[in-house]
């Protein structure tokens, strides 16, 4: 009988044994299906995430070359989100050339939590660099002519593209066309950070030819008007650089200098289109391209590289213009590769 209640007993020590052991391969068992449902459902919003970007789209001002990079950056946008099955959804925003405005933006876009911001000129890419200061939120400037002296290198969350302006190239070409000038005239913003190393450049050129320039200066369309007419009968051609402030005026300074004779030498495409005579230096919609594919990129690899300088050596001319002055361009052929013809858009 002994022996008996010894033998159930061990059974039954058994089947409690083998019951908590089920018990507890069971919760193993659910712990584990959750854990793994946990890890999908993470790898899920990882990956909703990697394929969705916000971009913040800054433009410093309304202006025609402003316009045309904002366009090119859409639209590559648009092509790289079809192409790779992604969701890239982009906010335009303007600072009307008010660097409080700017700064206004700036704080909006980082706390709505952008993935990226892509100022487009100086001002925005400055007050956008602040901005995402404490965040480090991707900056990814536009046309900025000279990054370094804008205080836009060693960031490492900045970087762009530069429309580096090959300033003895213009004045190449306007000798080309004019031998025979005595004067020049300066026309520039002395609060564009994009005029300051091209003036020194263009009075350092001139100065070597012993050749005289007038300087004239202007912050508002009015007074950047003004200086452009205090011009007609003193000086046998103008000179502007990438300056925004004179380009919200480009069609009516090129107007006003045609009609007084004066071919108008210009920085950037875009004023050629708006009536100047002629420029050399990059097209502004392989840079909006460009600088797309840049910010996506850094979106997709996490990877800020340096900044990158545009191609140029595109001359340019507008024909009616030239017609208008009387100018014959064809030296421009031996001086680019590329000489492009167009005519005043309306």
């Amino acid at each position: 009988m002994k022996k008996f209640v010894a033998v159930l007993s061990a059974a039954a020590m058994m089947t409690s044994l083998a019951a908590c052991g089920s018990t507890a391969d069971t919760a193993n068992t659910a712990a584990s299906s959750a854990n793994t449902a946990a890890s999908a459902a993470e790898s899920t919003a990882d990956t909703a995430a990697a394929d969705s970007y916000k971009v913040a789209i800054v433009q410093q001002l309304d202006h025609a070359s402003l316009d045309e990079i904002r366009v090119a950056i859409e639209k590559e946008l648009d092509a790289k989100a079809a192409e790779k099955g992604i969701t890239i959804e982009y906010k335009d925003f303007n600072g009307q050339n008010d660097a409080t405005t700017l700064n206004q933006i700036g704080t909006q876009v980082v706390a709505d939590g952008y993935d990226a911001i892509i100022p487009i000129a100086t001002l925005a890419a400055q007050c956008m660099t602040t901005a995402a200061e404490s965040t480090k939120t991707p900056v990814i400037y536009a046309a900025i002519s000279d990054p370094a002296a804008a205080d836009l290198t060693d960031i490492d969350y900045v970087t762009g593209t530069s429309d580096a302006l090959n300033t003895q190239s213009i004045m190449d070409m306007m000798f080309a066309a004019q031998p025979d000038i005595q004067t020049v005239g300066l026309l520039y913003s002395n609060s564009e950070a994009n005029s300051t190393t091209p003036i020194a450049e263009a009075k350092a050129y001139l100065d070597a030819k012993g050749i005289a320039y007038v300087e004239k200066t202007g912050n508002t369309n009015d007074e950047i008007m003004t200086a452009a007419s205090s011009m007609v009968g003193q000086v046998d051609a103008v000179f502007t650089p990438t300056d925004n402030v004179v380009m919200a005026a480009a069609a009516a300074v090129s107007e006003t200098l045609t009609k007084g004779g004066i071919p108008f030498y210009t920085g950037a495409d875009s004023f050629v289109t708006a009536g100047a005579f002629a420029t050399c230096g990059v097209n502004y919609t392989e840079l909006g391209t460009y600088t797309a594919d840049m910010a996506l990129d850094i979106l997709e690899t996490g990877v800020v590289p340096a900044y990158h300088v545009m191609d140029g050596g595109i001359i340019t001319v507008n024909t009616e213009t030239a017609a208008a002055l009387g100018i014959d361009y064809s030296a421009f052929n031996d001086l680019a590769g590329q000489v492009v013809e167009v005519t005043t858009a309306e």
